[in-house]
């Protein structure tokens, strides 16, 4: 029998919600700044990783497979497909921006092989998230502070990772790929590590975001890079810092505000935008993120002066 939830403000529910999905879009958004500020490769392979990281969780869910070693499984497919496409740059010298397209282009393809067919739906199979739930708390509660105990966990160990030499080496890549060659740092590598690792949290991302939402379809990576990207800006404008800690935490931020203004927007009668226009809101948050850091500094700059 399903439990019974007590009736909340659409209010309440819009916030849950925007704070839950934003929570998971957190771990997208890691992985983003990993590849993007850390690496400097451009990874367009997110819009593949993440439908993918859907895809395996849902289909080894529905055939009967533990949520948790589904989960790590797409945790996994997630990672193999940043190896891939860090091989197709390292190995065979493609362009990092061409070699992210090639792979999300295949994963397309792979991911439609995976499932089957366009979805499959998890509305009545267990998850990670009904089988922790307690008696005593709804699932709408349950799921938002369950996926900030995972944001926070996957938060601290990135932080401790990335301050090891692996983690240095990686980071010394991309802040100066030649010197660090010379200081001995097996640059291809730290490109195929820091791949890995990105994908692997939108993986991790996909099959969480699949369990909230009962199930994987083939369109749901569409438009993540630019969900990833956006948080990433937004975080770096809401809490600039060179301090890696400070900047894991402000690319949590960042996603958290991207989707409580996504939700305040598209539920918002006097402003009366619709579902479809969220590419809309979306480019103007990123737009006014952008150029908020600008005018900031013209008006320090004008005090100064």
């Amino acid at each position: 029998m399903s439990r019974r939830q007590p009736v909340l403000p659409m209010s309440t529910y819009t916030l849950l919600g925007a704070l839950e999905i934003g929570l998971i879009f957190s771990l997208v958004a890691l992985g983003v700044y990993i590849s993007f500020r850390l690496l400097r490769f451009p990874d367009l392979t997110v819009d593949g990783s993440f439908p993918l990281g859907g895809a395996v969780a849902a289909t080894l869910i529905a055939s009967g497979t533990d949520p948790f070693t589904a989960t790590i499984a797409a945790t996994a497919a997630g990672a193999f497909a940043g190896l891939i496409t860090g091989w197709l740059n390292v190995r065979l010298k493609i362009m990092d921006l061409l070699a992210s397209i090639l792979m999300m282009i295949a994963l397309y393809s792979i991911n439609l092989r995976i499932m089957g067919k366009p979805n499959v739906p998890l509305i009545m199979e267990p998850t990670v998230f009904n089988i922790l739930q307690p008696e005593v708390l709804a699932d709408y509660v349950f799921r938002p502070l369950l996926l900030i105990f995972v944001v926070l966990a996957v938060k601290l160990l990135l932080d401790g990772f990335f301050a090891t030499q692996t983690g240095l080496a990686i980071r010394a890549t991309g802040s100066n790929a030649r010197m660090a060659r010379s200081q001995g740092v097996n640059t291809g590598l730290a490109v195929l590590a820091g791949m890995a690792l990105s994908n692997a949290l939108v993986g991790l991302a996909g099959a969480l975001f699949a369990q909230t939402q009962g199930g994987a379809d083939i369109s749901m990576g569409v438009g993540t890079i630019v969900i990833g990207l956006a948080a990433v800006i937004v975080g770096e404008s809401l809490l600039p810092s060179r301090k890696l800690y400070l900047a894991t935490l402000a690319v949590i931020l960042g996603a958290i505000v991207y989707r409580f203004f996504i939700a305040l927007a598209l539920n918002s009668d006097f402003i009366g935008l619709q579902a479809q226009d969220l590419n809309l809101v979306t480019a103007l948050l990123v737009t006014v993120a952008l150029v908020l850091p600008r005018l900031r500094q013209r008006s320090i700059g004008k005090k100064g002066g």
